[in-house]
């Protein structure tokens, strides 16, 4: 699967998903669709499609928004340093699609890494377990939880 950044998929984006992965955005806390979502599955680029993370490494951080201990794809995710409003803060893009996802912090559960990467909704597409295989994700089936 080729994961990429295109005019088109730029120009189907909500506002919203538009000032949060082209403009460095973050969406208000606690309003993003994706925080409470608990079924199995991954989170690709709302732009690229690239794999993410997986709902195995999400956790409740009570920050308000989905918090992942890791990236379910390494090479996937670029993190940078970020000085903007007088903090120093490593943001953490896609590299296919250039998005902005959010960033990543040191205060995570220390039993899982350590990590928390704090992530916008507006910049996630989930994809349910059950579609993974139809939707061309069949590869990261072991890296996510199956129903109890």
């Amino acid at each position: 699967m080729t994961y990429q950044k295109t005019k088109e998929a730029v120009a189907r984006l909500t506002p919203e998903q538009f000032r949060v992965t082209q403009q460095n955005g973050t969406e208000r806390a606690g309003t993003g669709a994706l925080l409470h979502e608990d079924r199995p599955g991954i989170y690709v680029d709302i732009v690229s499609g690239e794999p993410l993370f997986a709902s195995s490494a999400k956790f409740e951080s009570h920050c308000g928004w989905p918090s992942f201990t890791k990236p379910i794809e390494p090479a996937h995710v670029q993190e940078l340093r970020d000085m903007s409003h007088s903090m120093i803060r490593t943001e953490v893009r896609s590299i296919h699609g250039d998005s902005h996802l959010g960033h990543v912090f040191t205060d995570g559960p220390r039993d899982r890494g350590g990590l928390r990467y704090c992530i916008n909704s507006a910049a996630l597409r989930f994809v349910p377990r059950e579609q993974m295989e139809a939707e061309g994700y069949g590869a990261y089936l072991d890296q996510v939880e199956e129903r109890p």
